[in-house]
């Protein structure tokens, strides 16, 4: 299954203007992150969870973010 992440993406550019200062904030490596924004991989629940975190989500927010489906 596909997921839309627009809408973290521009959470992202919001909050830490590129990837790569996001992935460092995550301590993960920018191409981790790239690979989970296109669906390649699936973030870990830790990830959600710390990813919400940096990024100021509620946690009512979470299914908005991480788990809409991508219309194809």
């Amino acid at each position: 299954m596909k997921y839309d992440y627009s809408k973290l993406i521009g959470k992202i550019a919001e909050y830490y203007k590129t990837r790569r200062a996001f992935s460092k904030a995550m301590k993960i490596s920018e191409k981790s992150l790239s690979v989970k924004l296109n669906n390649k991989a699936s973030f870990s629940q830790d990830e959600i969870e710390k990813a919400c975190v940096l990024l100021h989500i509620a946690d009512i927010e979470i299914p908005l973010y991480f788990f809409t489906k991508k219309v194809q």
